[in-house]
């Protein structure tokens, strides 16, 4: 009945198609496991020998978190938009502010992927198109500088002759500024990841099912590699075991002197767990798309598993190999540690002369374009099942024939082209940005775990699709205040201002949503928000869950500003 309800309530341009099954959605959520080359230098080079262990952890927690957003993803056969739009719901009737920060935080969090992806994708094609050239203190070009210049260090020589080599492309820049913390700039890598974007976009204006079917085939080509790049070096014996200990902490971030289980180095630690959740848990997406499945009660829980699947496979393989080959000093060269080179190193790893490295090579930019893709379609969809609910503006809501929301789509491209100039100029805003986003993510994923337990109590009588274990839903609750530590004590790892300005951006969801709920909507909410519910408005009045939401926040934000003050570096 529910169906019908929704289906009759809602405006025709809001609907999505119900065009794909639990495979499209897992095709569609394969990008998640290219995540891995967007941190896995920056980790490398914070938690040293460790590394490998922190993706470990992160993927077992984030594989469990899982079963919490999988339960209620069945509550909502007709929502799209995934866990923070299903978990908003149970946060409603507690607090009309609460409830949108989850939406807002997680398509802050999940949106510049797009920016990320296209600033790395577009820095691997300046390698392959215009490398920076390579030289020894034996190399010709150096001896004769040093020869025309006397007294010069070979050190120096090196300097000025690949400065001198590096083709003009590399350095060219059309405006650059700095503001704040961070810099942005329109340069070559800008532009290039600029149209990344715009093709990317073009595709997804066919609607999920398109957007499916053409993911598959990238997928393949993509996942294949990565089990080869995972697989190879250990069938090769490349392996070197020496490189995972001493298991401690590094001293300081980007050296290789090891260091001690102190504050310090525990710091370190919780910073790399904190970075690696937003690529590690990102999996949660594979349930955007409830409202366009087939089958909606069978299909969540076996995209968002089969998906969780696929990435602790590769999640946990990469890096293993990653870190068994390079070693710790490999790890923390510039190249690796600001992302440009990873794609050379994993293609490297595998040999097999230059044709398979450039081939490698390609595969890595269409990984990342995958995962592109997978960010587009989950934080477009986000933005549209905020606005049909009425969290966000109305005009987010309209979707065109396809059944694609693509004025979500255009802001999602508008607001990633600023942030694209901003992770172009260097590895210090990159992080800054990557940080940032992933402030919100946390702050999702500890609204979301505890909506888990807020709807059993409050909407217990619902029939569940699938029913998580209770004590799966109570380590998902454990697992929200580890998280909580996290984000308090590692953000400032990436950048001391990253936390606060993560604070702030989720804070402004505030003016936004009261925008829409108290001028576009009379303070009122559409009555099919909670249809799935069988609920109405009037229903909100009940709260079985009493204080417990309340003081679940509470405690929430001490251990985030304990753990904020007793880690530091």
């Amino acid at each position: 009945m529910s169906t019908i309800t929704t289906a009759l309530e809602q405006p025709a341009e809001s609907k999505l198609h119900r065009n794909i099954d639990w495979r499209g959605a897992f095709w569609v959520a394969s990008g998640v496991p290219a995540l891995v080359l967007f941190s896995i230098g920056g980790i490398a080079g914070t938690t040293g020998t460790l590394a490998f262990g922190i993706w470990i952890a992160s993927m077992i927690m984030g594989f469990l978190q899982s079963f919490t957003y999988a339960e209620i993803a069945g509550l909502f056969p007709n929502k799209s938009g995934g866990a923070s739009i299903y978990g908003a719901t149970a946060w409603l009737r507690y607090s009309k502010f609460i409830a949108p920060l989850s939406v807002w935080c997680n398509w802050f969090a999940w949106s510049p992927v797009l920016s990320l992806g296209c600033s790395i994708a577009a820095a691997y094609i300046l390698n392959a198109l215009a490398p920076v050239p390579l030289f020894t203190d034996a190399s010709p070009d150096v001896v004769a500088y040093i020869a025309a210049h006397a007294g010069t260090s070979a050190a120096d020589a090196i300097t000025a002759v690949t400065a001198a080599a590096t083709p003009a492309i590399r350095n060219w820049t059309l405006f650059s500024h700095t503001l704040g913390p961070v810099s942005f700039t329109l340069n070559a890598t800008f532009f290039i990841g600029a149209v990344l974007m715009l093709i990317i976009f073009s595709i997804q204006h066919r609607g999920i099912l398109g957007t499916a079917n053409v993911q598959k085939y990238i997928g393949l080509l993509v996942i294949i590699p990565m089990l080869i790049v995972g697989v190879v070096p250990i069938v090769t014996g490349q392996i070197n075991w020496a490189n995972f200990s001493p298991l401690v902490p590094l001293a300081a971030a980007y050296a290789p002197e090891p260091g001690a289980w102190n504050i310090a180095g525990w710091t370190l630690v919780l910073g790399g767990m904190f970075i690696a959740a937003w690529s590690t848990y990102g999996f949660e997406t594979a349930v955007c798309y409830t409202s366009e499945f087939k089958n909606p009660g069978t299909d969540t829980f076996k995209a968002i598993f089969y998906s969780g699947l696929l990435c602790m496979l590769l999640f946990i393989l990469v890096p293993f190999t990653f870190q068994g080959v390079l070693g710790l000093n490999g790890m923390l060269a510039t190249p690796i540690v600001d992302g440009s080179g990873v794609a050379d190193a994993l293609a490297g790893m595998v040999g097999g002369g230059a044709l398979i490295h450039s081939l490698l090579i390609m595969l890595m930019i269409l990984a990342l374009v995958l995962c592109i893709m997978t960010a587009m379609a989950g934080s477009s969809r986000t933005l549209y099942q905020g606005s049909v609910d009425g969290w966000l503006p109305r005009y987010l809501s309209h979707v065109n024939e396809h059944g694609a929301p693509t004025r979500a789509m255009w802001t999602d491209l508008c607001f990633n082209l600023i942030v694209l100039a901003i992770a172009s100029a260097d590895a210090t805003s990159f992080f800054f940005i990557l940080a940032v986003s992933n402030c919100g993510y946390i702050i999702f994923n500890f609204l979301n775990l505890n909506a888990g337990w807020i709807h059993r109590i409050d909407n217990g009588h619902i029939a569940r699709p699938w029913k998580a274990p209770s004590w799966l839903l109570g380590v998902g609750a454990i697992f929200a205040y580890v998280n909580a530590i996290f984000m308090g004590a590692g953000a400032k790892v990436w950048n001391p201002m990253a936390l606060w300005a993560g604070l702030i951006t989720a804070a402004l969801i505030i003016p936004v949503f009261c925008y829409r709920h108290y001028i576009q909507d009379g303070g009122k909410f559409p009555e099919h928000m909670l249809a799935d519910l069988g609920m109405t408005s009037a229903d909100l009045k009940t709260r079985k869950a009493g204080m417990l939401p309340y003081l679940t926040l509470v405690a929430g934000v001490a251990v985030m500003l304990l753990a904020n003050w007793l880690f530091v570096i």
